[in-house]
């Protein structure tokens, strides 16, 4: 079976979820916040974004900050980093293990298709990253 939205019954498994992840020793409030935080060097941009109420408004502006340079080649790794830490919330952990073997896209409507798969065209990273977290998960006594 397949998960392929990332709404409604299986919300939490958005970037949008509210759960405290720390990027540089600050604590955000999401995945997202801290995601897109981590696309400038610059502390105030960082700042502004922790303290946005939503994770629309922090992915909105994340679009608009001064990129560091190595943002392609990080990009990847810093999810990574940010879902591991995501998932040690004890309920999140259980929840993603009960999702068992089934395969993780995060299907959407706006046109993502680096972290996700839209019309059927994709990468789908992120529900790599979230399937690699997994099984890491599933490996720990």
């Amino acid at each position: 079976m397949t998960i392929d939205s990332f709404e409604g019954e299986y919300s939490w498994l958005s970037n949008f979820h509210p759960v405290e992840v720390k990027l540089g020793g600050e604590k955000y409030p999401s995945v997202e916040h801290a995601y897109q935080a981590a696309k400038t060097n610059d502390p105030e941009e960082r700042r502004e974004i922790k303290l946005l109420k939503k994770a629309s408004l922090a992915k909105s502006k994340g679009k608009r900050v001064t990129m560091r340079k190595d943002w392609e080649r990080v990009k990847l790794e810093v999810m990574e980093n940010l879902l591991r830490q995501k998932f040690e919330d004890p309920t999140l952990r259980s929840q993603l293990l009960a999702t068992g073997t089934e395969e993780l896209v995060e299907g959407n409507w706006w046109g993502d298709v680096f972290w996700g798969v839209c019309r059927g065209e994709g990468k789908n990273h992120l529900g790599r990253l979230l399937m690699k977290v997994r099984t890491e998960l599933q490996k720990k006594p």
